[in-house]
């Protein structure tokens, strides 16, 4: 059987990395491995897990330094004898080995704008456009596993900006209801301030971790972003504003 080189996060702030070698079976994930070391080298390794088949989101860490599902990361992608490095998420506090505090992310949840449906047609239905409905479905693929919150370098590499910037995870919340067809919040409530949407520059990390593939950056950020720019700054709407109080 093959040997995994783990060099694993224990204990808390004040904690180090601690080396373990697992052998392990062929086509084994690192949760499988990391399960195998709670098993029968280190009892009270902390680590949080549920689904095991990438859905639940549960198993974020950051392996070899990229934020990942572990349950979605297979050791025969890594060279054989290569050390493994598994940390917890760096941007939320550490609670204790690779379990972080992550209930930031639920205030922000609470906080977020609901999605307000108009009545329905005469007939009782409700009518889409198909492409309102698959620009949609991209959406509510997200697991909320919050890998792109922790890859976000305006929330981990400047902790302050938590409080006015609600990140790439609820931006895409943001844009769900925004750009729903059948939803009646005035414009001007998903463009607000508070979201902090300007906050971010388009790095595209984001998109880059998330283990469904959703496009965060080219269809929630930008046209988020957009959407703030032709409300705030479009002269037309402006003097319509201005001429007939419309918002």
């Amino acid at each position: 059987m093959p040997t995994a080189h783990l060099k694993l996060w224990r204990g808390d702030d004040t904690g180090a990395y601690q080396e373990y070698d697992v052998e392990y079976a062929e086509g084994m994930v690192i949760l499988d491995v990391v399960h195998l070391l709670q098993a029968t080298q280190v009892g009270d390794l902390a680590v949080r897990w549920n689904c095991k088949a990438g859905k639940c989101g549960s198993c974020s860490a950051e392996i070899n330094g990229k934020p990942r599902l572990m349950c979605m990361t297979r050791m025969n992608t890594f060279v054989p004898g290569e050390t493994i490095s598994i940390a917890p998420m760096k941007t939320f506090p550490l609670i204790r080995d690779l379990v972080t505090d992550v209930k930031h992310n639920y205030g922000v949840a609470r906080k977020m704008l609901e999605f307000a449906p108009g009545a329905p047609a005469a007939d009782g239905d409700y009518r889409m456009q198909q492409i309102d409905i698959d620009r949609l479905q991209e959406f509510h693929k997200c697991i909320e596993c919050f890998l792109c919150q922790d890859v976000c370098h305006v929330i981990r590499e400047h902790p302050d900006n938590l409080n006015n910037f609600i990140g790439p995870r609820f931006i895409l919340q943001l844009a769900q209801v925004a750009m729903h067809p059948l939803d009646t919040n005035e414009k001007s409530a998903s463009t607000a301030d508070h979201w902090g949407v300007d906050y971010c520059n388009i790095t595209k990390c984001c998109t880059d971790v998330c283990p469904e593939g959703i496009h965060i950056t080219d269809n929630a950020i930008i046209p988020m972003k957009e959407r703030i720019v032709d409300e705030s700054f479009d002269p037309i709407r402006a003097i319509g504003r201005k001429l007939f109080g419309k918002k």
